[in-house]
């Protein structure tokens, strides 16, 4: 089961699945707050090298299954073009401008 995208809780995550989706590159770094971090599997990466890789030129693209924590913890399944498929998780910190300042990904 999955959770509609105009569902999702917080508009900063709602927005970051969107562009994700739609592979706006231009959209998506807007969310983000200027200096933000992010890790993926608990080891930190560099956010540009690692969404154009990740994400952009692979084509990835969210299916949310659950968020918490106010909408700021995600259960996803996450495929992309050099992957497929696979459980994820997603932890965002979003600042008081409503802009992501950090967000961690994962195996679930």
């Amino acid at each position: 089961m999955t959770i509609q995208i105009t569902r999702l809780s917080d508009p900063a995550v709602r927005a970051f699945v969107t562009a994700v989706n739609s592979h706006d590159r231009e959209g998506f770094m807007a969310l983000l707050a200027p200096g933000a971090t992010m890790a993926d599997d608990g080891t930190e990466r560099d956010l540009a090298d690692w969404t154009d890789r990740e994400i952009f030129s692979s084509r990835g693209h969210m299916e949310v299954e659950n968020e918490s924590d106010g909408g700021h913890r995600l259960i996803a399944r996450y495929s992309n073009d050099t992957y497929g498929e696979m459980r994820t998780t997603w932890s965002f910190t979003v600042d008081d401008e409503g802009r992501i300042s950090r967000f961690e990904t994962g195996q679930a």
